[in-house]
């Protein structure tokens, strides 16, 4: 059984940054999984921010955090980091990793696609 660790979340002031992990275990080949990064803002359905592919490590974000966030990951450690550069204050979320192994690249922004989940790390933005 495939187990998402996100931590990282903090309160930081509108301009700053934050670095988000993503950790998984469970006896899985990590690097056969593509690794997302959702966020739910308050009363606002969960939203796609970015995802890593398998084993290229191709990645793709969505348009409202392009040039500001940049995913990345360690095999090695079985991690996916979410490096968050000039936040905003609409940045405020819950931010979530996700796993899949099935998933098709196009399909990456729709939550239902992707098999398992973390718990979530709080992000509050402060303007």
């Amino acid at each position: 059984e495939v187990q998402l660790q996100a931590s990282g979340g903090g309160l930081v002031q509108s301009g700053g940054s934050l670095r988000l992990s993503c950790v998984a275990s469970g006896g899985f080949t990590f690097d056969e999984y593509m690794i997302g990064w959702f966020r739910q803002r308050p009363g606002q359905a969960r939203e796609a921010v970015s995802c890593i592919g398998s084993r290229d490590g191709s990645t793709t974000y969505a348009d409202f955090v392009k040039g500001r966030f940049t995913i990345s990951r360690d095999n090695g450690k079985n991690a996916v980091y979410l490096q968050m550069n000039s936040l905003k204050a609409e940045d405020t979320a819950v931010y979530y990793c996700a796993a899949s192994g099935t998933i098709i690249a196009s399909s990456w922004f729709n939550s239902v696609h992707w098999s398992y989940w973390g718990q979530g790390t709080q992000v509050t933005v402060s303007s």
